[in-house]
């Protein structure tokens, strides 16, 4: 079997770690690994391939800063002429990115099937570039591999039960990375507090309006005078933050580098608290047990809501300093088993083999 495997952000590298480990593993499957180079700081990118051990992507497009019709567009066209040449057996895209949308539109306009990692999650909220990106990718998908059973029951009330596709709940892919780096992680460079608050703040409907950023930014100096908070920034967080004139008016507000993944893992192991607007770390901040404030006003991940481990902050400062005093102020119980047992990669590429 023949997979071509499309990835160009950070949690896609994350995610196709424990995939392409589990291939690396069975003879019968040759993987094509393409990067589209849509995160390319070396910082966001090649310290991933280093320090996971990714087998390094075949083609490496460079396609990044660009508007988002300009950068899927240009994906879309590099993407379908490599399939052209490997021919292979199917596509294999992960998330929400653009990336994901390109690779799944060349394979589909191809003829080619579509596997779809962490199909299913919806947050309902058509402003996101990623809501839009994963319902036009589930829909065009064959072989749609959910995380959890609310992905599973959101495709079944969009109607996926008659569509010609394979709907499966394989776990969370992101579930079994944790478990296996978890052991191996790294201790930043820069050195942190005994008790901290781990954040990160990238997404564009909180960085790109000041409104939101100041406010957002505010209850992290609020927030750090009552405990130290750690901010890795994302470069172009980080420029944003400058364009408007934003600092830390607390020495508890350690702003960082980005981090790999493995010290990342070494501060959600340590941190007391999780809060971000990614939704990767949501994630992560339950496999290690630690409660997470979500700087949305939505989750695609909304088993973590139900169950009392993640709140909703917003971006409205008031909330979020409530979120954390609350969580503070109590105990946090964090039920067994949301995103399966750990072994979602070998039970995709098992399924896929079956069809090939």
């Amino acid at each position: 079997m023949k997979i071509f495997t499309v990835i160009g952000a950070r949690p896609q590298f994350i995610k196709a770690a424990t995939v392409s480990r589990a291939i690396e593993n069975d003879e019968s499957i040759n993987e094509t690994i393409v990067h589209t180079g849509q995160h390319f700081d070396d910082n966001m990118s090649r310290v991933f391939f280093d320090e996971l051990n990714i087998p390094r992507p075949l083609h490496n497009l460079d396609i990044h800063s660009l508007n988002h019709g300009a950068m899927t567009g240009r994906m879309l066209e590099q993407l379908e002429e490599l399939i052209l040449i490997e021919k292979p057996d199917v596509v294999l895209v992960y998330g929400d990115t653009n990336s994901t949308l390109a690779g799944a539109l060349a394979a589909s306009k191809l003829h080619i099937p579509v596997a779809h990692v962490e199909a299913g999650l919806r947050s309902f909220n058509m402003y996101m570039p990623e809501e839009v990106n994963r319902i036009i990718t589930d829909r065009i998908s064959t072989f749609l591999f959910c995380p959890t059973t609310e992905a599973i029951e959101n495709l079944r009330k969009e109607g996926f039960d008659y569509n010609t596709c394979h709907v499966v709940n394989s776990g969370d892919v992101m579930y079994d990375a944790a478990l296996y780096y978890a052991d191996k992680a790294k201790a930043p460079a820069t050195g942190v507090p005994e008790n901290f608050i781990l954040a990160t703040l990238h997404r564009a409907e909180n960085t790109d309006d000041p409104q939101r950023l100041t406010s957002i930014f505010e209850a992290f100096n609020t927030i750090s005078k009552e405990i130290p908070v750690v901010l890795p920034l994302h470069p172009r967080t980080r420029k944003i933050m400058e364009k408007n004139g934003l600092k830390n008016n607390s020495d508890q507000l350690i702003l960082t580098e980005p981090q790999g993944y493995l010290q990342m893992i070494s501060l959600l192991k340590n941190c007391k608290m999780v809060m971000t607007d990614s939704g990767g770390l949501q994630k992560e901040a339950y496999f290690f047990r630690k409660p997470c404030i979500t700087l949305r006003n939505e989750t695609e991940w909304v088993e973590l809501v139900n169950s009392g481990v993640n709140k909703l902050g917003g971006f409205d400062k008031s909330v979020i300093v409530d979120a954390f005093r609350s969580f503070r102020n109590s105990d946090t119980f964090f039920p067994e088993n949301l995103y399966g047992n750990g072994d979602a990669s070998q039970k995709i590429i098992q399924f896929l083999k079956e069809f090939y």
